[in-house]
């Protein structure tokens, strides 16, 4: 498996530990019968960590389906360039770092971790975009 379908799977693990930490965070707050009931009626606003969880994983699902659109048109089109390995890494590894900084709050360096993210996934994307020809 190349180097950039393997960031994918791992930036689909991500996907999943995202989604349940927001979830234990608002059934820790909610509760359990909440959690399991039919979820019926207007609940108090979520607390500012479930909050951020939430919106820390929406970040994540807004550059996934680029990011993983990237990784397949490049394995499909054989493009494996050190170029496109580097910016998959980039792309898993700020977008791990992005959650706690999240998380915790941590304004400003987020933003650069967010960034960071965004070259990563340019860098997938590029080699891609450099090779088609539209028009063809």
């Amino acid at each position: 498996m190349t180097v950039e379908l393997t960031m994918a799977a791992w930036v689909l693990v991500l996907a999943f530990v995202q989604i349940l930490l927001f979830d234990f965070a608002r059934t820790s707050q909610y509760g359990m019968k909440w959690n399991t009931s039919a979820r019926d009626g207007q609940m108090p606003a979520l607390s500012a960590g479930a909050e951020r969880l939430q919106r820390a994983q929406a970040n994540l699902f807004e550059t996934l389906p680029l990011f993983l659109g990237a990784v397949l048109i490049a394995h499909l089109a054989d493009i494996h360039t050190p170029m496109t390995a580097l910016g998959a890494q980039i792309y898993l590894g700020a977008r791990v770092l992005y959650v706690p900084l999240y998380a915790f709050g941590v304004p400003q360096i987020r933003s650069l971790v967010w960034i960071a993210g965004i070259v990563g996934l340019g860098m997938v994307a590029a080699p891609v975009l450099m090779a088609s020809t539209p028009f063809s």
